[in-house]
Order: structure tokens, then sequence, then C-alpha cells
């Protein structure tokens, strides 16, 4: 009774928050294409396939390693070396993330001219640089409290994330408005470190207190060095397939408005759709996996639980409820949207072309929202290589989708490929459940 209390508690408060922070971020999409235009939120949007890359690489793996560890920790007892932990994570991160930085902005201009074949994306990149230390520590923390089972201050510091983004860009846009000031969609980006500084601050104070340079102060380097070989261990092969799925989602983002380009498209009409798609169409598509997404973070130390004790047909059960659960919403989700796709295209995003792919996106819904659990009960019973593999056999329909569909078809030959992507993962993490749940039964 107490599992299951503990998984309802923090799905919902986690689920309160994702629907929270993805309604703010629903309108403030909205603001964006209607302040920068389509072309401006391409080139917004064409600056975070090297963001997800950098988060990756300074503090994905440590994320979940720290989480891990301060699990085991607590079970023994041992909260002192749990908190010893998260201090040398944050030393760890916030180094990685500071030598990151200064790569990021001494290499920004070919970045942007090799990589992402668009020049004006080198000055967006240098202001992105400076969000990664604060990211570290907005991760760490989390990561802290996620080993605790304690959602409450990751849920709080997301929303706080968001609000502060939001405020922080409009708030710039207001005082451009009233000096005359014509600000570009770097400001957008300028939010992104505003959103990381506000949480970072609200995360540290949250677990530190007022007495933040007292407490960080008792850090020991002797076992600093200690946890900091156990953390790499563990993290290291993690933030190794976080990067390559990250790299795998670069070459295939970058390469969808110079692939449009040999469809027949510009250089501003390949940026726009792009923008549309990646900026309007995806994420009204994902708005309600907050629910799926929420429900996947609990799920996966429960599956392991069930693992444990070897309770084949209590896992069977999980399996079946959560799957039907989900189709049903994604179902429902793909009625709505094939219903109000166009409106929502027209009428909120001022864009038809928006609507275009909302309803072609819809029939994903099904498929969308039940990979996220079966990804993280597959995850559960330990066969994190097998999630990998099955993330990039998607990610390899997708990018072949890109090179190949893309100009013969336009952006509706990669739409087609995201779809068959989810399909596939759906019927393989299927395929496994049962076969699993079948064997030595």
């Amino acid at each position: 009774m107490s599992r299951k209390h503990t998984i309802i508690k923090g799905t919902f408060i986690l689920t309160m928050t994702g629907f929270a922070t993805r309604f703010m971020g629903f309108f403030y999409r909205i603001f964006l294409s209607h302040t920068f235009g389509e072309e401006g939120v391409g080139l917004y949007q064409l600056v975070f396939p090297i963001y997800a890359l950098c988060f990756s690489l300074t503090c994905a793996g440590i994320e979940l390693a720290l989480s891990r560890c301060i699990a085991a920790r607590m079970t023994q007892g041992k909260h002192k070396e749990a908190r010893e932990l998260l201090y040398t994570s944050l030393f760890l991160t916030v180094t990685v993330s500071i030598v990151v930085t200064l790569v990021l902005q001494e290499f920004a201009v070919s970045i942007s001219e090799v990589f992402l074949h668009e020049p004006r994306c080198a000055d967006l990149l240098v202001i992105l640089s400076y969000a990664f230390p604060f990211a570290s520590i907005h991760s760490c923390i989390c990561g802290y409290y996620f080993g605790l089972k304690q959602t409450k201050i990751p849920a709080i510091s997301q929303f706080v994330e968001q609000t502060a983004r939001i405020l922080s860009v409009y708030l710039l846009y207001l005082y451009g408005l009233r000096h005359g000031i014509r600000f570009g969609v770097s400001i957008a980006v300028a939010g992104i470190i505003a959103g990381e500084i506000v949480s970072s601050i609200f995360c540290l104070r949250a677990l530190l207190g007022k007495s933040i340079l007292a407490a960080l102060s008792r850090f020991h380097f002797r076992g600093g060095l200690k946890h900091s070989r156990e953390l790499l261990t563990l993290s290291l092969p993690l933030t190794a397939s976080r990067i390559l799925l990250n790299l795998l989602q670069s070459i295939e983002a970058v390469s969808i408005p110079v692939r449009l380009q040999s469809y027949g498209m510009s250089l501003a009409e390949s940026l726009s759709t792009y923008g549309v798609l990646t900026g309007m169409a995806l994420p009204c598509i994902l708005f309600p996996s907050a629910i799926t997404n929420s429900v996947s973070t609990m799920l996966l130390p429960t599956v392991a639980e069930i693992q444990a004790l070897n309770h084949r047909q209590e896992l069977a059960a999980l399996v079946r409820k959560v799957t039907y659960s989900c189709i049903f919403l994604g179902s429902v989700c793909c009625v709505g949207l094939l219903s109000f796709g166009q409106w929502i295209g027209s009428i909120l995003f001022h864009s038809p072309m928006a609507g275009d792919y909302i309803i072609t996106l819809a029939w994903m819904c099904p498929f969308l929202y039940t990979n996220n659990t079966l990804i993280s009960m597959i995850n559960g019973i330990g066969k994190t290589q097998l999630s990998f593999c099955i993330n990039s056999s998607s990610l390899g329909i997708r990018i072949i989708s890109v090179f190949l569909l893309i100009p013969l078809w336009g952006i509706k030959g990669y739409l087609w490929g995201l779809l068959a992507s989810q399909v596939c993962i759906f019927l393989f993490c299927l395929a496994y459940l049962q076969y699993y749940l079948r064997k030595d039964a």
C-alpha cells in the first residue's frame, strides 16, 4: 500500500506540474510565433539540438547515477554519504559545464556554419552557453531528490524555471517596445538562461537554506575523489548512450531544413517549415504526454521492485493496465486533434500549416504516449541496452525519412517517417515484454 501511495502521489505531483508548465509553454509558443514569425521560431528551434547534446554531456548521465546512489545510501541509513555524493556531483558537473561553455563560445561560428548550416545561430549559441553551469546545479539537486523519492522540489523547480523563462522574455519584449528597441529571437534564448539561474537558486535554497556557502565549505576533497570514481563509473555509460542518441537527434534536426531545400524550398521557407513543425505542431501533440511522462518516472523503480520480488503475475497485470490506459488516452487525443487540429493551427498559432501538421501527427498519439511507459518498464527490468537499441532504431527510421523521403515528398515524408518509427517502437516493446513475461513462467 505504501508503494502504491508513493507512486500515485509522485505521479500526481509531476503530472500537475507537467500540465502547468506545458500549458504555459503552449501559450509561450504562440507568443513567440506572433512576435518573431515562423522563420524566427525556426532559428530558435535550430539551436536546441546543440543544447540537448551539451546537456547530455554535462549532467544527464550523472543525474541518473546520482539518483541511484542516493537511493542505495538512504536504504543503508548513510545520510552523510548521500549528501557527500550530491556535493561531489555538483563539483563534477559544474566543472565540466564551465569547460563546455568555453568550448561552445570558442567554436560557435564553426558549429553554426558547418553543423547547423545557419550562420545566424552563432550569436544564439554564445548566449545559450551560459545556461549550462546553472542547469548542472538544477539537474543534480533534482537527481538527489528523486533518489530520496521526493518529487516536490523537482516539480516546483520545473514550474519556477518555466515561469522565469517566460516572464523574463516577456519583460524584455515590453522593455524593447517602450524604448523603441527591436529585439530578435535571441531574447528567447536569454530566457533559457534566466530560467536555469532562478531554478538553480531555488534548488540550492531548498536544499541548504540560507547557509549555502557554509554548507558547501564542508565538502571534503578526499571523500569527493572517492565518490567521483563511483559516480563516473555509473554515469559514463549512461552519458555515452545519451550523447549518441542526441547526436542522432541533432543530425536529424539540422538536416531537415537542408533536405527541404533539396525538395525545392528557399532557406526562409525551409526554416519556417521547420519552425512550424518543431515549435508549434509537435509541442501541441506532446502536450498530453505530461501524464505518461510522470507515470514513466514512477514506473521504473516500481517495476524494478516487482522484478526483484519475482512477482510475474503482478508485473503482467501492471503492463496490461498501463498499456490499455495509455492507448485509450492516445486514442482520445487523436480524435480531438483530428477534429480541432486545423482550428488550433489557424486560430491560436495563425498558421494553417501548423494545423495540417497537427492533423497528420495526430495518428501518432496512441503509440507515442504508450511508448514512454513501455520503454520505462523495459528499463525497470534492467534491459537498458535494449531500450537504447530500440530508441536508436527509431531514430534511424526518422533519419532515413529525412534523407530519402523529404527530397521526394517534402515535410510530409518526414511526418510519415515519424509515425512509422513510433509504430515500430510500440510493436517491438510489446513483443519483448510478452516474451519476458512468458519465459520461465
